[in-house]
């Protein structure tokens, strides 16, 4: 009999969702699309429900995960959004006062089809629109972030706190052009 994923070592979860990309697939936004619904009609009161994350880039390689940025008002209670989102088939992963992130699509066997990251924040608190902006207009940017992920891919396979921090420079670096570029956009 299978372990519980919450029963599991992170070693274990490593090993049972490994990091793998594939080419962009259209699809991919029309999922989001599709759990942008459900969560409108769920969070009422959400700002704003974004695609992030390198799904929501149509020219590079990506983990077929599905970002989404959820903006709530300040000075609401980010854990009124918690049991909503639950019921809404995610679980909740980790929570801070700045946000809670949640998945769906992990199971005993491995991922579901669809898969699922969402980061529930105070309105404002989106870098992650910035970085996804400036892959998308600057694709020489976008093709540089593509070769990284594609290098360090197999390094840390079963590692996604390393292949995320080998990532965290490069992101960095253009998130704080992107915000200068496009000042007050969101």
């Amino acid at each position: 009999m299978r372990k519980k994923l919450s029963e599991m070592s992170l070693e274990e979860l490593w090993q049972l969702f490994p990091i793998f990309l594939k080419e962009h697939q259209e699809y991919w936004k029309e999922w989001f699309y599709e759990e942008k619904i459900l969560l409108q009609n769920v969070l009422m009161n959400s700002v704003r429900i974004s695609h992030i994350g390198s799904t929501a880039v149509p020219s590079i390689w990506a983990k077929p995960i599905i970002d989404i940025l959820v903006e709530v008002p300040k000075g609401s209670n980010l854990l009124d959004y918690k049991d909503l989102i639950i019921k809404s088939g995610y679980i909740c992963m980790s929570q801070s006062d700045k946000g809670l992130s949640f998945n769906k699509g992990y199971t005993e066997n491995g991922f579901a089809e669809r898969i699922f990251h969402l980061h529930l924040r105070y309105v404002g608190d989106n870098n992650e629109l910035y970085f996804r902006d400036y892959l998308i207009e600057q694709p020489n940017v976008a093709k540089e972030y593509e070769e990284l992920k594609l290098k360090l891919w197999k390094q840390y396979e079963h590692n996604r706190d390393a292949y995320t921090n080998a990532k965290t420079e490069f992101i960095n670096k253009y998130t704080k052009e992107a915000r200068m570029l496009y000042v007050n956009r969101y």
